[in-house]
């Protein structure tokens, strides 16, 4: 058997990228107004440090007017509460994201339902989560839906074309409200049948090996072998995992990959698959909340 297709996210996040960037020139000669997203970083992490930092970098390539509000690590709940109560009445703001984690003495639920829906870039507000578990929620163009799971759905569009998930069986490992709840919300949309997997699934290897697509969205370093793929799936690695191997230390994906690629038919690599798309998407939901906010 043929070695399994490396599926780019990197390429396809640059395509769309470059598409976005037309999408958003249009929109702001059309309506005069530049979609605008606000990022509030809480603390110093450098981790989280970076990552915004790579936000808002994209967000000026493609047009939009980001910006990173940083607060201190001691800030309280009721002034973290204060500024996104801020930002939602903020008329030139479209899009809201509170990077997570957050502080011990910030609770993270409260903070996200105190997103304006309409801002809420993440996808994380409970109306917008109802709203994507709702019957033609996950189809909606107007829907803000979860970065993560959207580019999963994208990459899986590009590979297998945009008729190809119908009827697919679908296994997603993991079943955290950030990926696995709503990127299995998302197969069903798409016409597949989903089976939600987790620690305590019965016989987790035999439950991944029925799977034509399988997700894994687990935090745990290679927990899927090779053996547990069926051949010629189509394998989508969520997982980021800091592994330190004598005095090397690299990322690895849920998936052990030098594993998976003698037997799937094509498979994202880690880094560079799913992790791309995250940021795209969440530029793109930025310019569906300006679109719905002007209309």
């Amino acid at each position: 058997m043929a070695r399994a297709q490396i599926i780019d996210g990197k390429v396809v996040a640059a395509g769309l990228r470059k598409s976005l960037t037309s999408e958003v020139a249009a929109f702001a000669a059309r309506h005069g107004v530049t979609p605008s997203l606000r990022v509030i970083l809480v603390g110093d992490d450098p981790a989280s440090r970076s990552y915004v930092r790579s936000k808002d970098r994209m967000a000026g390539e493609v047009g939009i007017d980001g910006a990173l509000i940083e607060l201190p690590a001691t800030i309280s709940q009721a002034d973290l509460l204060a500024q996104v109560d801020a930002l939602n009445r903020d008329p030139a703001v479209h899009g809201i994201l509170v990077q997570l984690p957050l502080p011990p003495q910030i609770d993270a639920a409260r903070v996200i339902e105190a997103i304006a829906v309409a801002k809420d870039v993440d996808g994380f507000h409970p109306v917008n989560v109802g709203r994507l578990f709702s019957a033609k929620g996950a189809l909606d163009p107007s829907l803000l839906v979860p970065c993560t799971p959207r580019g999963c759905l994208i990459l899986l569009q590009e590979t297998l074309g945009e008729h190809g998930l119908a009827g697919q069986e679908v296994v997603v490992v993991g079943r955290s409200n950030i990926v696995g709840k709503p990127v299995a919300a998302l197969m069903l949309g798409a016409d597949c049948t989903v089976t939600l997997a987790h620690s305590r699934t019965r016989d987790l290897p035999a439950t991944c090996r029925r799977a034509d697509i399988l997700i894994a969205a687990v935090g745990r370093p290679e927990l899927i072998r090779g053996d547990w793929i069926k051949p010629g799936a189509t394998v989508i690695d969520v997982g980021v995992n800091r592994v330190t191997r004598g005095d090397q230390g690299r990322l690895v994906g849920d998936v052990a990959f030098d594993e998976a690629l003698e037997v799937a038919g094509a498979i994202t690599p880690v880094p560079g698959g799913v992790g791309p798309m995250t940021v795209t998407c969440l530029l793109r939901n930025t310019l569906v909340a300006a679109g719905n906010l002007t209309r």
